[in-house]
């Protein structure tokens, strides 16, 4: 099977739903036997921007390697799943200019849901002022205008958000085959 690559790009707050709708959409991905491959906020933290902190210029840098990995990966013909917070549109749609093939799905929830999720304690961190310019708290968190994909977490499951994604992506021809 030829594919061709793209690159999906979630953004939205922290516990909004980004690595769960990825992982599930990688899974399901995986056993139509597509190339997939996972680019997660954190994991690329840990390991490709160490030292960096969480100022506006160094997100910008954090999200540029992203958008980096994502573009090569993508130009060779692997469906790539970015889930990072991402929260200035202007470095979105500078790594939508670089990749071209690009889909961003904004995994919107209220940010009292996030909290409710949040199993680091990561806002209540914040909100005590133990972290510093942490998105949505200390730092702004700006939403995409006009998105291909918005997935409401908080009104639709899983399975419906990963359907809307799977529908796009068939849409625009990187996926073909019957989902349910």
């Amino acid at each position: 099977m030829q594919q061709k690559g793209v690159t999906v790009w979630f953004t939205g707050l922290s516990g909004a739903g980004k690595t769960t709708i990825g992982d599930r959409l990688s899974i399901y991905l995986r056993k139509l036997g597509y190339k997939v491959e996972i680019l997660d906020g954190d994991q690329v933290r840990q390991n490709l921007s160490q030292g960096l902190g969480f100022s506006k210029e160094d997100r910008d840098i954090n999200i540029r390697r992203i958008g980096f990995v994502a573009n090569l990966l993508t130009r060779n013909d692997v469906i790539v799943l970015v889930m990072a917070i991402s929260p200035y549109r202007e470095i979105r749609n500078e790594m939508r200019q670089l990749i071209g093939n690009f889909i961003e799905v904004f995994v919107n929830a209220p940010l009292t849901i996030c909290e409710q999720r949040d199993v680091k304690g990561m806002y209540q961190k914040a909100r005590s002022g133990e972290i510093k310019q942490f998105t949505a708290i200390a730092s702004p968190y700006e939403p995409p205008l006009s998105p291909e994909i918005e997935c409401k977490t908080d009104q639709e499951t899983i399975d419906e958000s990963v359907f809307k994604v799977l529908t796009k992506l068939q849409e625009q021809g990187y996926v073909s085959g019957e989902f349910q």
